[in-house]
């Protein structure tokens, strides 16, 4: 092919392109797994009409404490103080079992399903009629790193596309002037992995994480210097020359490919990030929905306000962290979870509330899929004094909107929240019912890789109809 100029317009190129594409963008074409690459296609397309559109995924980063947010065991009351754990460190724990421990936080029942919901949450408690509860999430590690690889990627160990990113390759723009794949770290640092978490793996590089860490600087270039928007537009032109003549010689190599992408795209969206990230222009009392007017709340607050204006906006699949890695101001609570969990629960309570009934008071609840979840959970033995250590023998994920049946629940832990009782579910069966949900069949779904058609779900996965709408 060859070089086309930066200014060449969008339908002159789709006519010599072929294929009946209508009004989609270049960037929308190689976002969608590079399919002008040989080979590059995905075997697996639409194979339903979906129920969901987008994704906004909100991530707990450290290991939420299920029996002390939305699986009360009053076992561990009864118990409470009784030596009854193993002898031994289970591998994964950072310390020896305590003596069982009862939550310090009251439950009480909400809406017309009954979901018990501590005092924690006393705002999301208000939206578990339009929730699903997975009871018995469970994974293969009690490890920050691969229980975070795991719950993103399929996999323990790193090198692997995320779920934003098969999203992204399997599905594409929504729009072609922002990305398809955000991710909204907190601002305090980024989760255990890092980046690696959004990686994409050994797909096309264009569909790894447009990743915001709060600021947009220098959209134009200052004339003062020397540039002005038609040097712009002339120096994008030749770096487009440059840059297909290149990736020419290795039509294997995705990542200048994926630079090309990014900066038509950047070019794009010098005229739509300020609008989109601009959240001045909502009302004082949709701002204070989010919690944008309290101190605790307003970081969360303002991402998950972000992430819905994007979604709005087109953006295919937002991920919302809370809680950076470390020892501090994340889910990791060891040392006290009368002192740590509250404050963290707080932070994110109010805002997605708010998110939630914002987008069900838009009509975006329909068609976008919320996501809660962690890594792992906590034990029911205590830890030092009043802390709790790593368990990924059973922790609690919650979806909403986008074909799941709100009020529904799968699932079940043991008496003291230590192991999975009935219903046990991995990352495999919510990545796959995550990908039905927008319409796509997991086990079709491939990209070769050394030899294998991967999939996201590896060689497991069961799509959980239990929760479906």
């Amino acid at each position: 092919m060859n070089a086309m100029p930066f200014a060449l317009g969008r339908r002159s190129f789709l006519r010599q392109l072929g294929g009946g594409f209508g009004a989609v963008a270049l960037t929308d074409l190689l976002a969608r797994g590079g399919e002008l690459a040989p080979g590059s296609a995905p075997a697996g397309r639409r194979v339903h009409r979906p129920k969901a559109r987008r994704v906004i995924q909100l991530f707990m980063n450290g290991g939420v404490s299920p029996m002390d947010t939305f699986d009360p065991k009053p076992e561990l009351s009864r118990l409470h103080g009784q030596k009854l754990g193993p002898k031994e460190k289970p591998e994964g724990q950072t310390g020896d079992c305590g003596a069982l421990m009862k939550s310090p936080f009251e439950f009480r029942q909400y809406g017309q399903c009954g979901r018990w919901v501590s005092s924690l949450f006393p705002h999301v408690a208000q939206r578990v009629d339009d929730l699903a509860f997975l009871m018995a999430m469970t994974t293969k590690t009690s490890v920050h790193g691969p229980g975070s690889y795991m719950m993103n990627t399929g996999f323990l160990l790193p090198g692997f596309p995320c779920l934003g990113a098969w999203v992204s390759y399997a599905l594409g723009n929504l729009a072609d002037n922002l990305p398809t794949f955000v991710v909204l770290p907190d601002p305090r640092g980024l989760p255990y992995n890092q980046r690696g978490n959004f990686s994409a793996g050994f797909l096309p590089a264009v569909h790894q994480a447009t990743v915001y860490e709060g600021a947009i600087h220098d959209l134009f270039p200052k004339e003062r210097f020397g540039f002005a928007r038609t040097s712009e537009t002339d120096g994008l032109a030749l770096l487009q020359k440059l840059n297909r003549s290149h990736a020419a010689q290795d039509p294997t190599d995705s990542r200048l490919e994926a630079r090309v992408t990014a900066s038509e795209l950047a070019a794009k969206m010098q005229l739509s990030a300020p609008e989109a990230f601009d959240l001045s222009r909502e009302s004082a009392t949709l701002r204070a929905l989010y919690g944008l007017d309290q101190k605790h709340t307003e970081d969360f607050g303002r991402r998950c306000l972000l992430a819905r204006r994007l979604a709005e906006r087109g953006v295919r699949f937002v991920q919302v962290w809370s809680g950076p890695q470390g020892a501090v101001n994340n889910w990791d609570n060891h040392g006290s979870i009368p002192k740590e969990l509250p404050p963290m629960a707080a932070s994110v309570d109010q805002p997605i509330a708010g998110l939630l009934l914002d987008l069900k008071q838009r009509g975006m609840l329909d068609d976008t899929l919320v996501i809660w979840t962690t890594e792992f959970g906590r034990t029911p033995f205590a830890q030092g004094g009043d802390g709790r250590d790593h368990n990924g023998g059973t922790f609690v994920t919650w979806l909403a909107g986008g074909g799941v049946q709100g009020g529904s629940t799968h699932g079940h832990s043991d008496a003291w929240g230590w192991k999975t009782a009935s219903g046990t579910t991995w990352c495999y069966d919510l990545h796959a019912t995550i990908l039905h949900l927008l319409g796509l069949d997991h086990t079709q779904l491939t990209w070769r890789h050394n030899g294998l058609d991967r999939r996201l779900t590896d060689v497991h996965g069961r799509v959980l109809h239990e929760i479906l709408a």
